[in-house]
């Protein structure tokens, strides 16, 4: 609309113009030397107009001339440059589906039509990584690292070739150097920290930890954990060498991360060593509640240094009791006290606890029962039975980070490098599955489970008993084959049915008979030991025969023989033998 009221208004004008000149009287003569023209003020502004209308149309042409040449090449240009960013396109769309060939001929195409476009290279670097050519990958990432518009992207192509080389140290030294320039690079500030972790610099991976959040690469709850997690570390191994500075480390970690369990089993610690005992049972209870764990359990019985095993059996039931019985960490609470009824002598409490978990045990209810049976009735087949079937038990949660099972707690993953990775589980390889056992349960192993344990039996000292010293039996001559029988008088009958003996029988030692054998009973597969007296010592006799038995040969008193002495001799026993040393020297060259 006003748009259309300025036209008006401008035609308004021209009209209102053209009326004032039309109005105006008189003529307009021109004169020059002696030319001289005459016109009226109409025509006069008529023909400027033409003229000022041909002028702006002859420059109009000769600046088309003018710049026809320079449009031509930049139209060239752009056409050129649309073709490359074509294949471009193309080739990273070719690069998503795997096509090695198609990604290769439009990085050919787009290296020809568009070489210094960044698009260009990262299309033929990444051509070159899909047809597995790394060294030319990483001539190109090199490319890019000397500019200054690709420099990150050159770094990041350069660290990612590295880390398939296994160049550790190379690897590192790029994220450093692109940390350098953009601490805000998410990889490089994760490769440069599970790098210092791995080598163990906590306090350079407290200072990349800070970097992270002032950059905002992590939340604050997230970096509270994650510095929890790089103080206890660094507690964990300061632990022996400088103590104050782990209980510092630990005490902050703890404020940062309660519910961290090795974290809360060093704080408790040292608070139990300072006499801290009611702060102590606190930081292990605060743990306890988010994630029940043995060690935490371990912690709070030796909480107060000098208690008896009933007062820690006492403390770990409280601590269980804790708890409720519906939430996945209860039966760690009860193997805890298993553990502590066992080291009380407590065992008919230690089998109430275990009763529910002996039809289908892991290991840790197999190992118990093992002991329990060893420390409570010296049963020593029930132990191995007990034993065996804990090899072919389920699991029991362990540390487990990225499918790795470590013994004790770790701050990275050893496999990605991740902090804060390794989560108390069960392992992937103890999950159930449609296969059988490895190791199946024999008959004998069932029957010894089922079978009632034995009470244990101790004989007095005095009623021990006491075997009597045997006599070595004389030697006897051995048959020779040309010995003639013995005659025996004996009836016509009588020799007819006694067999003959043959004269070569070998002796038969006597077998000296018990007093009295108790009855015959089936032998089973393993024998109760019972717990017996120590026997009396049978009396030494004050002079103790040598006897030889009959296949015994004797001593050779002439010694064993020797070849090489057989062969070069003594001097001692041939004069003219080869000695040896100087000796032998001498003689040989006739000495």
């Amino acid at each position: 609309m006003l748009r259309i009221v300025l036209f008006l208004v401008l035609i308004a004008l021209a009209a209102a113009g053209a009326a004032w000149v039309a109005d105006q009287p008189g003529d307009l003569v021109l004169t020059a030397g002696g030319f001289r023209a005459s016109t009226t003020l109409p025509r006069f502004v008529f023909l400027l107009g033409v003229f000022a209308a041909a002028v702006v149309l002859v420059w109009s042409i000769v600046t088309m001339i003018w710049r026809a040449p320079g449009r031509l090449r930049r139209r060239r240009h752009e056409k050129r440059h649309a073709r490359g960013r074509h294949a471009i396109t193309h080739g990273l769309l070719a690069i998503g589906h795997g096509d090695t060939a198609l990604a290769r001929r439009h990085a050919d195409t787009a290296r020809r039509l568009a070489a210094n476009d960044p698009l260009a290279l990262l299309l033929h670097a990444q051509s070159a990584q899909l047809e597995g050519n790394r060294d030319e990958a990483q001539r190109v990432f090199r490319v890019m690292a000397e500019r200054e518009d690709t420099r990150l992207l050159g770094l990041r192509g350069l660290f990612i070739e590295a880390q398939r080389a296994d160049d550790a140290v190379g690897a590192v030294m790029i994220a450093e150097e692109a940390i350098k320039l953009s601490p805000s690079s998410t990889w490089a500030s994760h490769a440069v920290l599970g790098f210092r972790c791995a080598r163990g610099d906590w306090s350079g991976a407290l200072a990349i930890l800070d970097s992270n959040l002032s950059a905002g690469l992590i939340d604050k709850a997230a970096y509270r954990r994650q510095r929890g997690v790089l103080l206890t570390a660094r507690a964990l191994e300061l632990e022996t060498m400088d103590r104050d500075v782990a209980r510092e480390s630990v005490m902050e970690a703890i404020k940062l991360a309660p519910t961290l369990v090795p974290a809360a089993v060093l704080a408790a610690k040292f608070e139990s060593e300072a006499h801290q005992v009611r702060r102590s049972m606190k930081l292990v209870e605060a743990a306890w509640l988010a994630n029940p764990h043995p060690d935490l359990a371990d912690a709070y019985a030796h909480v107060k240094l000098g208690d008896s095993a009933r007062q820690r059996l006492q403390r770990v039931e409280t601590l269980a009791a804790k708890t409720p019985a519906d939430k996945a960490g209860h039966v760690e609470g009860q193997l805890a006290i298993a553990r502590a009824a066992i080291d009380a002598s407590e065992f008919a409490r230690a089998r109430a606890v275990l009763a529910p978990y002996v039809n289908d045990p892991t290991q840790r209810v197999a190992l118990l029962m093992a002991e329990l049976e060893r420390t409570e009735h010296g049963d020593g087949g029930r132990a191995r039975a007990w034993t065996l079937r804990a090899v072919r038990a389920r699991h029991d949660p362990a540390w487990t980070a990225d499918g790795y099972v470590s013994d004790r707690w770790r701050p990275v993953s050893p496999v990605t490098g991740r902090l804060d990775a390794f989560q108390w589980q069960t392992p992937v390889a103890s999950l159930p599955s449609d296969k059988g056992a490895t190791i199946e349960s024999s008959a004998f192993e069932e029957a010894m489970l089922a079978a009632p344990p034995p009470k244990r039996v101790t004989a007095a000292p005095s009623e021990a008993p006491v075997e009597p010293p045997v006599a070595a039996p004389d030697p006897v001559p051995a048959a020779q084959d040309n010995s003639p029988p013995e005659a025996k008088e004996t009836t016509g009958e009588a020799a007819k049915e006694e067999p003959a003996v043959t004269p070569a029988a070998e002796p038969v030692n006597p077998v000296p008979e018990t007093a009295e054998s108790s009855p015959e009973a089936a032998t089973p597969v393993f024998r109760t030991r019972a717990d017996l007296g120590k026997p009396a010592p049978a009396p030494i006799q004050a002079v103790i025969p040598i006897v030889r038995a009959p296949d015994d040969p004797g001593i050779d008193d002439e010694g064993p023989s020797d070849e090489f002495a057989e062969q070069i001799g003594t001097p001692r026993t041939h004069a003219k033998a080869q000695a040896g040393g100087w000796r032998g020297f001498w003689s040989r060259w006739g000495a």
